[in-house]
């Protein structure tokens, strides 16, 4: 079938059909949404210190001042240690003279250790998280951010995986069955005794995340007609997404254990089972099994988007209203890469979104540390474009590969993508040393992504490809055009060079 588009055409784009199927197939992204965020707030690490252990002899005086004060790297201000206490054995022989700390004893001269009872946190915003359970701070602090670099390694795998199992067995086969990977997941998730546990759990449910998203949207892309599919490839999963995304601070300020977090995620996902019975399998991937069986930058991207998400826990001010801000801000950034794919250059809308987004990161350098709001308002900014950006390239991609492949190569493009995601964490960490080089970082590398996108080919105005030779002929058609433009634009200006 030489034009599949014009062979359906009868049966129409927006039907009863097309409008269930739309339907559920966005209503499936949500669950990914709070997914992909949610370590925001499983792993957020409250305010800690050295626990003194009520059977320690120490007068009220004594057990007070048995923490020394710090100064904080961010304020400059004297706190509390996170992970040291003066010896107790001193402390208590000095509490048993009757000696009163500060007054008649120097404390700088008494010897510090670490927290070799434990830590004692603040239970004022969360009940429990996985750092308040395991102690994942001082000497462990590397473990928080590699639970979230686990996670993207699972993603990364099920990237590499999921678009060829769907290439080969069919995108609703491995959207159903990666729904119920990651709903089991979570849910084994809430009886994680260890950390090492639940990051193996965690890894398993980042491979079904990501291959039921991306097989979530190719089958959208393959099912509707082109109006259709520019809406649903970039406003309509992405909006879902968001909706997932804004339900997760939601969420987590009634809930502020994270086992019944979890489990409120995995209820959350059961919203996806219409899908077995009301989405069909594709009909494009259908029709080329059938000719197939007859007939012998996105990584930056990604660091960008993620260090963004997952730091709005590190923002002044109350960190369940900053992650609704950050998932707010995404629903205009996903109508707008709508709006840019409907009637821009794919390219060219691309280029400029990744640009600004990291122009605006670069920006917060110049903004003076007591002018926080302005500071939040250019993250935030930077992430509006950023969202956008991350919205149009997945729809770019699927318009780039042809029906044969489309789900490996936007698949094997998601993966690329997530070794970005993997080190995003990492990225955060650095602001123990200075609080402005993930901005100068991430900022550089998105600008410098931006200018790089320009390189890649054109897809505005242009049927999904069937077959790689389509594809082929596609892209060279466009470049002869663009030839046959310069070549004119040339003609006109030497003419214009011999006018008298």
């Amino acid at each position: 079938m030489t034009d599949y588009e014009a062979a359906t055409a009868f049966l129409g784009e927006w039907g009863p059909f097309q409008q269930q199927v739309f339907f559920l197939l966005c209503l499936s992204t949500v669950p990914n949404g709070f997914t992909a965020l949610a370590i925001v707030f499983l792993a957020d690490t409250p305010s800690h210190r050295c626990l003194i252990p009520e059977h320690v002899n120490l007068t009220a005086a004594w057990r007070n001042s048995s923490i020394p004060l710090e100064v904080d790297n961010h304020s400059g201000a004297l706190v509390p240690s996170k992970c040291s206490r003066y010896k107790l054995n001193d402390m208590r022989s000095f509490s048993e003279t009757g000696l009163l700390p500060g007054v008649d004893v120097n404390l700088s001269n008494v010897p510090r250790e670490g927290c070799l009872d434990g830590w004692e946190y603040d239970r004022s915003v969360y009940i429990a998280t996985i750092v308040s359970e395991w102690d994942l701070v001082c000497d462990n602090r590397w473990k928080n951010p590699l639970t979230s670099s686990v996670f993207f390694c699972g993603v990364l795998t099920g990237s590499f995986i999921s678009g060829q199992l769907s290439d080969r067995y069919g995108r609703k086969t491995v959207l159903v069955v990666t729904i119920a990977v990651q709903i089991l997941f979570t849910f084994f998730e809430i009886f994680s005794q260890s950390w090492a546990v639940f990051c193996a759990l965690y890894f398993v449910v980042g491979v079904g995340q990501i291959s039921n998203y991306v097989a979530a949207f190719v089958l959208g892309a393959e099912i509707f007609g082109p109006s259709v599919r520019t809406i649903f490839s970039t406003a309509g999963v992405s909006l879902f997404f968001g909706a997932g995304y804004m339900l997760l601070p939601l969420f987590a300020f009634f809930i502020r254990d994270w086992r019944m977090l979890l489990l409120a995620l995995t209820l959350l996902g059961f919203l996806c089972v219409p899908v077995w019975w009301y989405v069909p399998e594709s009909p494009r991937w259908l029709l080329m099994l059938f000719m197939t069986n007859n007939y012998p930058h996105r990584n930056t991207l990604t660091i960008a988007y993620f260090v963004l998400s997952l730091n709005t826990g590190n923002l002044h001010g109350d960190a369940y209203f900053n992650c609704f801000l950050s998932a707010v801000v995404e629903m205009p950034a996903y109508t707008l890469s709508w709006v840019l794919f409907r009637w821009c250059s794919r390219r060219l809308s691309l280029s400029l979104s990744l640009f600004m987004g990291g122009l605006f990161l670069l920006l917060m350098l110049l903004i003076p540390a007591n002018l926080i709001s302005l500071a939040i308002t250019l993250e935030m900014a930077g992430k509006f474009a950023v969202t956008t950006a991350f919205a149009i390239v997945y729809a770019y991609s699927a318009e780039l590969y042809p029906t044969v492949l489309r789900n490996t190569a936007v698949g094997a493009c998601s993966m690329a993508s997530r070794i970005g995601s993997i080190i995003a964490p990492y990225f955060i960490y650095l602001r123990s040393y200075s609080i402005s080089l993930p901005y100068i970082l991430v900022g550089s590398l998105t600008a410098l992504s931006g200018l790089l996108s320009l390189l890649l080919p054109e897809s505005y105005g242009m049927p999904l490809p069937e077959t790689i030779a389509h594809m082929q002929r596609a892209v060279r058609r466009r470049f002869i055009q663009s030839h046959k433009r310069k070549k004119r634009k040339t003609q006109v200006k030497l003419s214009l060079r011999v006018l008298p």
